[in-house]
């Protein structure tokens, strides 16, 4: 058994890849998932569910949902539910079930260990690997309540961190050319993310643009500048300078 929150919930067995149609029923998962091992307790369950406007017999709705969680999952080699009861809730059992976010957590893991070491080409391997498990929006239409919308906001952060570190290693192997478009778009759809803004500089430099690097420069502090009041970071700052003054120690590490 796998499950996939990566896109849209999915599980995948046997028998093939399936979804599920009933919506509060798919809510109830992807709590569940977000929270494997732990004990979800019922209150929980209803305020994903339901927030603010949970019927009069919402627990026995719940009991209702986890009966019929239980028979379409099945039962694991040993003869027993994945969905376990304990006060003041239900606990999911993982088990040697997989799980896409912990192959995430475990090809980051990896990437983050490689990029310190400064091994970029198996660096940006990993963070290459994790970005492909994305299929689409998080969780799919199964965003309801507080747990699974930070959970979303942090799957968020974990993907444009395996883009920077992809791109940064990029860099250092030489990639520059190829990588332009691709950044030009990125700060399009992040447009105050300065770590993309000094890729793109930094790419640009070295694919003898410097002119375009510099009105990216003023690209970016115009944009801080009306969105928050902000100036450029230092090192954005600093990488402009390097440009101005033609800085040598640029071109390091395309030529590596």
């Amino acid at each position: 058994m796998r499950y996939e929150i990566l896109g849209p919930l999915r599980i995948t067995n046997d028998e093939g890849t399936r979804s599920i149609a009933a919506r509060k029923i798919e809510v109830l998962l992807a709590l569940l998932l977000i929270r494997a091992n732990q004990v979800v307790s019922t209150e929980e369950v209803i305020a994903e569910i339901w927030g603010g406007c949970a019927p009069d017999r919402a627990i026995a709705a719940v009991h209702v949902y986890i009966s019929k969680l239980r028979k379409m999952l099945g039962l694991d080699a040993q003869g027993d539910s994945p969905i376990v009861t304990r006060p003041p809730g239900y606990v999911f059992r993982l088990g040697a079930a997989g799980f896409d976010v912990d192959d995430l957590q475990a090809l980051m893991r990896e990437g983050r260990a490689h990029l310190r070491g400064g091994r970029h080409r198996p660096a940006a391997h990993a963070f290459g690997e994790a970005l492909r498990l994305w299929r689409g929006p998080v969780l799919g239409d199964a965003v309801s309540g507080p747990v699974t919308t930070s959970f979303v906001t942090w799957l968020e952060e974990a993907r444009l961190e395996c883009i920077e570190s992809l791109i940064d290693s990029q860099l250092h192997l030489g990639m520059h050319r190829e990588l332009v478009g691709w950044l030009f778009t990125l700060i399009g759809e992040y447009p105050l993310r300065e770590t993309f803004y000094r890729q793109l500089m930094l790419g640009l430099c070295r694919s003898e643009r410097q002119a375009d690097a510099l009105r990216v420069f003023h690209i970016a502090r115009r944009t801080l500048n009306e969105e928050l009041g902000l100036e450029p970071s230092r090192a954005l700052q600093q990488l402009h300078e390097a440009i101005l003054r033609a800085d040598e120690r640029l071109e390091v590490d395309a030529a590596a």
